[in-house]
């Protein structure tokens, strides 16, 4: 009865497992790996965001698949900018530069809960 039960347990562990394994938001290796061409231009280094630095936000715009995935990247860019110095006049700029919408402003101040 005992192992019948821990059976039944572990099964529905293993299924609740399976069913949230692909709900995973994007980790911040990925966002640091893409968006680090933009660190010259987002501490006022550059006058522009370069080619690398676009493809890297484009590519990382391509992995949303979720609300969950746009907040998880926008707090790890969030981390980054504040540690690294970004500059709200440039940062703010990345995204029309780069032709890419992200629907909300761009800051180190920008609220990724809401």
């Amino acid at each position: 009865m005992k192992s019948l039960l821990f059976s039944m347990l572990f099964l529905v562990s293993f299924l609740f497992f399976l069913a949230n394994s692909g709900e995973a938001a994007v980790p911040c290796t990925t966002v640091d790996a893409n968006a680090a061409a933009c660190l010259g231009f987002a501490t006022g280094m550059t006058a522009k965001p370069s080619s690398a630095c676009c493809d890297g936000l484009q590519q990382l715009a391509q992995t949303v698949k979720s609300v969950e995935d746009k907040k998880a990247i926008c707090r790890c860019l969030k981390v980054g900018a504040k540690s690294l110095g970004f500059q709200d006049r440039f940062l703010s700029t990345i995204p029309r530069a780069c032709n890419i919408k992200v629907g909300f402003p761009v800051s180190v101040n920008t609220n990724c809960e809401t």
